[in-house]
């Protein structure tokens, strides 16, 4: 009840702001806004109008819409690293303006640690957000002198990994399978290339990044910790482009060209690792075939059928290969997205998606050697395939409306396995598993006065289990034990409902402005996810089943509350926030000791279900302009979990809980042909359980923890320092272009920080316990890479 209550609120505020806006006199002023040296569309722009003290922002494509009376105005178009541009219209119809931005001629101004307006933080509705741009990301130091977008992000405030050689990455208290990672809209399900150093983004391609962490608008659904939303270069529309970079372990290639007189552009980019082939002359016999490294390929067309209709198609394909001899290992992603943008009026604006995702991964022993006698081969996927219509309708500049739907199938194969031994076959394959999930949304933004604004929505979530497939029921032997499944199970052919869930989703943000340059926001989301990621390793792999919900696997839920302080200084060079957040997680899965979640297909009967909760605060200041940006943030949390049977029945710290968190930034652009940059890092050791006693049964230790107590210790502290520098060439590579030389130190005070620590007992003394510390890296890492462009 309570939700039809607050749809009949929005569309009340929906029609309170579009009823009185149509029975006046009014003409609406709309377009593009694109980078002149490209013909990029330009995010965030700010349309400013200065008689109405009012305005708007450019949309993921650059387009923009503001309804005014009748009149002359003074439109004003800004956007930090780009120069003003000032335009005067007579608006006595419907007109369309649509302008290309220069950047900015001063040196000191392409130096900026974002791309939106300059009081953007502070006016806008959005909070828990964080925007990186790429060209400050390539400036910061680097792991082997190799820009990474996932380990740039992990320097912002809310942010943490479990340790380095870790896939993914946390956010406010979620594991790395609560993230949805979309790549133009299409889900990538492992983001990491060589066990998580490397993500699969190639920066070189990437155009916008923006992590979402709380006040998640509800045309996002799917994951209920973060969004992560990686937007790809549409490719140059102006002229050829090439650049790329050759680098200590891979080397890249982009290329970008104009095609159809202007209308339409692609951009192809390439990398592929190449420390195998370095390494080979050094590798001894048993080792000569040895297999390790990883490549992907990067590519986007789009093409302007007209002036109400453009065409995008994307996609990327990448995979890691790891073995030697008889022996094999992999995994990769490949996606696929079609888009068409459609203007259906100069206020109606629509995209349609449509995607494909594919994750897979295989394992095996003499995969590719029929006549071997002991074989061993497997392979597992999930596939993925949508459909979104997102349309936006700008009722005025104060009054924004989103809605739109989306429909998802899954098809899961968990394992398709055999086994040969002494030549006779045995199949262990499991069932694949099918399911869909549809949603449909609506949300409005809306403002109040030049102070106030907000934005509220709700989305409905439904999720249905779908055969053909056998779902078991379990009778529990003891609590906190494995779970017998009892037989037979119920089987259910294609076409059949296994289960089905549905889930209101309410979202909303306030944003107060106190002054010109300080605001207050408060947020609140609830988010649903059908999706589960198994893994009781202390970090996730490749390996990990991806498993969806089901009679004995509830949806996972959280509630997530925020509320923040932002204010601006000197002229919004300065910028700074304070953010506090509390976060409850409903149905999150745990597991039974010695639980076996690989190839097993009573795997429900492994599972423990319990909750969790998260809060902390996030402190953050960031400077904008001069020779010095950079950014430092300081973020005080507790991640927990509540599970029957575990721990004693008490709250314990999750396996990714840091309490501390504090990383800095910083860009010094010395002149116009040297910058050098530094990441200083410093958080608190990730939980470990330990034993509190030990007893001796035949001259040997037997470590024990009486109390049963989880996560009951923490490693050591984790801290690092990184510094680069950038040397412009001299030359110009090929007559034409231009290159520079970046050198780095990765780790540059050689701390082993350690990833994970463990007891046993002395080789010499059995009866003496020791620790062992057992790091990733474990010393600084010199790199050097060259980049060009021409």
């Amino acid at each position: 009840m309570k939700y039809k209550i607050l749809c009949c609120f929005l569309l009340l505020g929906i029609l309170s702001i579009s009823l009185p806006a149509a029975a006046q006199n009014r003409h609406t002023v709309s377009g593009y806004v694109k980078d002149q040296s490209n013909g990029e569309g330009l995010i965030g722009v700010s349309v400013y109008v200065r008689e109405a003290s009012t305005g708007v922002v450019t949309n993921a494509y650059g387009f923009y819409s503001i309804t005014l009376p009748a009149g002359s105005y003074t439109l004003v178009f800004s956007y930090i690293g780009f120069q003003k541009v000032t335009k005067s219209i007579s608006l006595d119809a419907d007109k369309t303006e649509s302008i290309e931005m220069t950047t900015e001629s001063n040196e000191l101004q392409e130096v900026t640690v974002s791309t939106q307006k300059e009081d953007e933080n502070v006016r806008s509705i959005e909070m828990s957000v964080n925007k990186v741009e790429m060209k400050t990301i390539r400036k910061m130091p680097a792991l082997l002198g190799e820009v990474d977008l996932i380990r740039s992000i992990q320097l912002l405030p809310g942010v943490t990994s479990v340790g380095e050689g870790a896939s993914g990455f946390n956010v406010r208290g979620g594991d790395i399978s609560q993230n949805l990672v979309l790549l133009d809209e299409a889900p990538v399900y492992n983001s990491s290339h060589l066990f998580g150093f490397f993500s699969v983004f190639n920066p070189d391609a990437v155009k916008d990044v923006k992590l979402i962490k709380g006040g998640i608008p509800a045309q996002y659904g799917g994951r209920i910790s973060s969004i992560l939303d990686v937007r790809m270069k549409e490719g140059n529309s102006k002229k050829r482009e090439i650049n790329g970079g050759i680098g200590t372990i891979f080397s890249r290639l982009t290329y970008e060209q104009p095609f159809a007189k202007g209308k339409g552009s692609f951009i192809v980019a390439g990398r592929r690792s190449y420390i195998d082939i370095l390494a080979k002359p050094f590798l001894n016999s048993d080792l000569k075939d040895s297999r390790f490294y990883f490549y992907d390929l990067t590519a986007k067309v789009n093409y302007q059928l007209g002036n109400k209709d453009t065409f995008y198609a994307s996609g990327y394909f990448g995979k890691d290969v790891f073995g030697g001899g008889d022996f094999g290992f992999g995994w990769g992603n490949a996606t696929a997205t079609a888009r068409w943008n459609h203007i259906f009026s100069n206020k109606l604006f629509m995209n349609l998606t449509g995607f494909y995702s594919n994750y897979d991964y295989s394992l095996g022993q003499n995969q590719n050697d029929p006549s071997a006698k002991d074989r061993f081969d497997w392979k597992s996927k999930i596939i993925s395939k949508s459909i979104k219509p997102d349309f936006t309708f700008y009722i005025t500049p104060n009054n924004q409306l989103t809605f739109g739907g989306q429909y998802i199938y899954y098809d899961t194969r968990p394992g398709k396995a055999t086994a040969v031994s002494e030549g006779e076959n045995t199949d262990i394959s499991l069932d694949p598993r099918y399911a869909d999930e549809s949603a449909l949304y609506v949300g409005n933004e809306q403002k109040f006065s030049d102070r106030i604004s907000l934005q509220y929505g709700i989305r409905y979530s439904y999720f249905r289990s779908l055969g053909p497939g056998t779902e078991y029921q379990y009778a529990e032997i003891s609590k906190g034990q494995r779970k017998r499944p009892v037989f037979p199970g119920n089987r259910y052919e294609k076409g059949d409902v296994i289960k089905n869930y549905g889930n209101w989703e309410p979202r909303a943000s306030l944003n107060i402005g106190l002054t010109s340059s300080t605001s207050i926001k408060a947020s609140y989301n609830r988010t649903a996810q059908y999706l589960h990621l198994l893994s009781n390793t202390a970090a996730s792999s490749p390996l990990d089943v991806w498993t969806l919900s089901s009679v004995n696997i509830r949806p996972e839920k959280a509630d997530q509350v925020a509320l923040g302080w932002f204010q601006n200084f000197k002229d919004n060079t300065y910028e700074a926030s304070i953010e506090v957040y509390y976060k409850k997680l409903y149905n999150q899965i745990d597991y039974v000791p010695g639980s076996d979640l690989l190839l097993n297909r009573f795997v429900a009967g492994d599972l423990l279900f319990g909750k969790g909760r998260a809060y902390g605060a996030e402190f953050y200041v960031k400077k904008n302009k001069g020779k010095l940006t950079g950014w430092v943030s300081y973020t005080l949390s507790r991640t927990e979990r509540l599970v029957e049977t575990v721990s004693n029945n008490e709250w314990f710290p999750a396996r990714f809980d840091k309490p501390h968190n504090f990383t800095s930034v910083a860009i010094y652009d010395l002149n116009k042909k040297w910058s050098l940059s530094a990441n200083f890092t410093i958080t608190s050791g990730t939980p470990a359980t330990f034993p509190t006693n030990r007893y001796e049964w035949g001259g040997w230790p037997i470590a024990n923890n009486y109390n049963g107590s989880r996560n009951n210790n923490r490693i050591p502290a984790y801290h690092r320092l990184d510094l680069a520098a950038t040397l412009k060439a001299k030359r110009k590579l090929f007559k034409s272009g231009e290159g520079e030389w970046v050198l780095s130190v990765y780790n540059v005070y050689n701390r082993r920080n350690p990833f994970s620590v463990y007891t046993r007992s002395n080789e010499d003394t059995p009866l003496k316990t020791e620790a062992i510390r057992y790091a990733v890296i474990g010393s600084f890492i010199p790199a050097i890479t060259y980049n060009f462009k021409f």
